[in-house]
């Protein structure tokens, strides 16, 4: 595996003697894949919680029965080893059952934002060509079903609604009603297909290898087409054990599922994670400050994981109270740049402070973090809180354009190597080249670390917009705001935003003769993709800047 450059300040790792006594600086995780860490926890306690959804428990036992069915299912539908069951869903039991169910089936799970509508499935689709799909009951009706003839769409469709496994010992769960047959007219039904195919096995038992690809996880190019990071069971297998070593979590902990089970650190922190722990994972389909504060108090849950949005919405509720939180060892907020001001807001209300952290959907989430027990400082000259420190197994550096190390202080582009670190682009092998190289990943954002080995994140190289944890790349945008018939020309920015960190603005310049309202061109985009992404501020100007090439200037528009 690749390291740091060797006899530079980080080859030294000075960021090791901040770890707590407990944490090593390299670890060796028992299980190299998903599915021997869930038949560990399935092992140690086969009748513990495995998940917590409103009034249901649905123990390791029963994941397991149920995963059982859904990956017979699937094979007698003709998925295949190496073939992709996409998950268009929100956060609830069927992205565990159905995760299981694709890899004991030996297949790869594509996981697809319930944001996203025909633009960006039909590219989805088109790139990974996903053999099935699972989808919200409601997202078919609405989405799936209209899709043109012309767009190809996977061969067997499942839906499922939001209230499924959502009633504890739901007679359609747990199989005290005849047999359903399976529908042969249309999409099926996943508790149907559940039922009927009860106590079913796959023929075989899958035994994935830490190189085999458990998830294609979608980001964005710079061009605004999709493309999917690969991440192995090698990668996020890791991460999950990681996660517990790290922050010293107990095995049967709590996790309480904030990020979005479709995002990398979903994955992780609530997948994964659990499983390494053999304790339960709490999920409420979406995030609801007021559900999410009274799940809380219920379950009493030792960690999670979101957006620094997120937490700020918790904060602002009427019902925000300390003793909410009081279960929480720990809670960490990675994704967007976190100002220190709302960390020390959010201590003095909850008693908590947030732990930051770095990572991408490359690197199978983070990759560098605060260490448990540390407060991470802020650099006095650009005001910046920490990021963290690279976990054990990682080495981070800064690099010059040339690739070369910068000295301890100086910025530059940050790079990591490490267990966690994809190995491409799904059928990207140029994007894959220009990223994911020998010496190691290429992040493209620009940072520097300190004397004592905190990491800092100062800029984007690119001009990647984040808005509440989400990417957003500009072009994207503007491809659709250009489709408007009175649009001459467009930029769009990132702009500072108190609550998402940064919100998406466009600078718009009309056709000659052509009238069109701000109000307008926001509904043109409303339909057009997903809400994070669009266009908050509109701004109608005459012309944009431009080199003398013609080239459109961003970075003017940022003045």
């Amino acid at each position: 595996m690749a390291e740091a450059p060797k006899n530079t300040a980080y080859s030294r790792k000075p960021w090791l003697k901040l770890y707590a006594a407990s944490v090593p600086a390299t670890v060796d995780p028992p299980f190299w894949d998903g599915l021997s860490l869930f038949r560990a926890a399935l092992s140690a306690a086969p009748d513990a919680p495995a998940i917590l959804y409103f009034d249901a428990v649905i123990s390791y036992r029963e994941l397991e029965i149920l995963s059982d069915a859904l990956a017979a299912a699937l094979i007698e539908h003709g998925f295949g080893a190496g073939d992709r069951l996409a998950l268009y869903l929100q956060n609830m039991p069927a992205f565990h059952i159905a995760t299981l169910a694709a890899w004991k089936a030996r297949g790869i799970v594509t996981t697809i934002n319930p944001m996203n509508r025909r633009r960006e499935l039909e590219l989805i689709f088109a790139d990974s060509e996903p053999q099935a799909l699972i989808c919200i009951d409601q997202l078919y009706d609405e989405v799936i079903a209209k899709l043109p003839a012309e767009i190809r769409r996977p061969s067997t469709i499942i839906k499922v609604a939001p209230r499924d496994f959502q009633k504890r010992n739901d007679p359609r769960i747990f199989g005290s009603i005849p047999e359903i047959a399976p529908r042969d007219d249309g999409p099926e039904d996943m508790i149907a297909l559940c039922q009927a195919l009860r106590g079913r096995k796959p023929e075989f038992e899958a035994k994935p290898g830490r190189d085999d690809i458990a998830f294609l996880v979608y980001t964005s190019g710079t061009t605004g087409v999709p493309k999917a990071a690969i991440n192995t069971h090698g990668n996020v297998a890791f991460n999950g054990q990681s996660i517990q070593r790290q922050y010293s979590l107990a095995q049967g902990d709590p996790i309480f599922a904030l990020a979005p089970l479709f995002h990398i650190t979903g994955i992780v922190a609530n997948i994964l994670l659990p499983w390494a722990l053999a304790g339960p994972v709490i999920m409420t389909y979406r995030f609801e400050p007021g559900i999410v504060l009274d799940g809380l108090a219920e379950h009493r849950p030792a960690w999670m994981v979101a957006a620094i949005t997120a937490f700020i919405a918790l904060m602002n509720n009427k019902h925000c109270e300390s003793e909410r939180f009081a279960s929480l060892k720990v809670i960490v907020s990675g994704g967007a740049p976190i100002p220190p001001s709302v960390v020390d807001e959010f201590e003095q209300k909850t008693g908590h402070r947030i732990n930051n952290g770095y990572g991408l959907t490359e690197t199978s989430a983070g990759v560098i973090s605060g260490p448990h027990g540390r407060t991470a400082p802020v650099d006095p000259a650009s005001g910046a809180l920490s990021i963290g420190t690279p976990v054990f197994n990682v080495d981070a550096w800064i690099a010059d354009e040339n690739g070369h190390p910068v000295p301890q202080g100086e910025t530059g582009e940050i790079v990591v190597v490490g267990p966690s670190v994809s190995p491409g682009y799904w059928r990207k092998p140029a994007e894959t080249a220009a990223s994911m190289r020998p010496d190691g990943f290429r992040t493209g954002d620009v940072g520097f670390m300190d004397g004592d080995g905190w990491f800092y994140l100062v800029d984007r190289k690119k001009d990647m917009i984040i808005a509440s944890g989400f990417k957003v790349w500009p072009r994207e945008v503007e491809d659709v705001v250009y489709a408007h018939p009175a649009v001459r020309e467009v930029a769009v920015i990132g702009v500072p935003d108190a609550y998402r960190g940064e919100t998406v603005k466009a600078f718009v310049s009309l056709k000659t003769g052509a009238s069109a309202t701000v109000q307008e061109l926001i509904d043109w985009c409303h339909p057009r993709m997903a809400t994070y992404k669009r266009p908050h501020a509109i701004e109608i100007v005459e012309d944009l800047p431009k080199t003398v090439t013609g080239k459109i200037l961003r970075r003017m528009l940022k003045h």
